[in-house]
């Protein structure tokens, strides 16, 4: 089981996940703050954002808006901790996005102690909200169970929730349930679909489940060529395991022409990203053309 227990705070450069754009949800006439941040202006989304929580210190959406402005370093500088003590606010006050935000910080001791029971009251309040991010960690926390056997029935659970709101990574988690047979009943097709449908979100291990399926005929037609079309996209996605899977496809001639020189360049791929495979040694020893 691949397990993806991320954080969500790629834009800045921290974990792998994504920082999703805020979403307003109140009234038109508290656009101003989220419109200044969407134009880039964001002095004025502060200014904004802060006029209403003055006015208004249980303003969910603004709090958590003022602690995305600290945690990325717009208009302000960047300060982690502000940023998660905002997104508390945020959280407390029934932000699901703030709550969110808080729990994957406190899972991962991001500016937070780290602090798994707090972890999981946070995303869990997100999740009550069907926050998909948030249902999709809480799954991974099921998997984890903190030394226990992991939980698969919950996290199915927890997953399909997310997969339904059209989260990738929960697609892909439930997708290598369905595969196992772990917490749901084996189902090649079903986990074929979930992989394709995260592949198509562009989630490089999907794709390569996914192409995988698709070049043995397992639970999906098989297409050989679709399939090595798709191992590429996920190799120059810097996938170390589709490097590793296509340079067997070239160096073997599975489903295209035996090209030696393709082979050794993506076994040397995944080899610098840690992926080293004795089976394809032989590539050294044969004459570049």
């Amino acid at each position: 089981m691949i397990r993806r227990l991320v954080a969500p705070f790629a834009a800045i450069g921290l974990s792998t996940l994504a920082l999703a754009a805020p979403v307003e949800t109140q009234t038109p006439s508290h656009d101003l703050a989220f419109g200044a941040y969407q134009r880039g202006d964001y002095k004025a989304a502060m200014t904004e954002a802060k006029k209403r929580v003055d006015a208004n210190p249980k303003d969910a959406a603004a709090l958590t808006l003022i602690g995305r402005l600290y945690l990325e370093g717009a208009g302000v500088k960047r300060d982690m901790k502000t940023a998660m003590d905002w997104f508390r606010r945020g959280a407390d006050t029934g932000d699901a996005e703030g709550a969110y935000l808080y729990g994957a910080a406190a899972l991962e001791g991001i500016d937070v102690g780290k602090d798994r029971a707090r972890a999981r009251a946070y995303l869990e309040k997100a999740g009550a909200q069907n926050h998909a991010a948030a249902l999709h960690l809480l799954g991974e926390m099921a998997l984890e169970n903190e030394g226990r056997p992991s939980d698969y029935e919950r996290a199915a659970g927890f997953f399909e929730r997310a997969s339904a709101a059209g989260n990738a990574d929960a697609d892909y988690a439930l997708g290598l349930l369905y595969k196992s047979g772990k917490g749901v009943k084996k189902d090649d097709r079903q986990a074929a679909e979930l992989f394709r449908r995260a592949a198509d979100l562009g989630l490089a291990p999907a794709m390569v489940e996914y192409a995988i399926m698709q070049f043995n005929g397992v639970g999906v037609e098989r297409d050989r060529a679709a399939a090595v079309d798709l191992l590429r996209k996920a190799a120059l996605k810097d996938n170390p395991v589709a490097q590793n899977r296509l340079a067997h496809v070239y160096a073997e001639g599975l489903g295209v022409d035996v090209d030696l020189a393709q082979a050794r360049h993506w076994r040397d791929k995944a080899k610098e990203a840690g992926l080293s495979d004795p089976s394809l040694d032989f590539l050294s020893n044969t004459p570049a053309k």
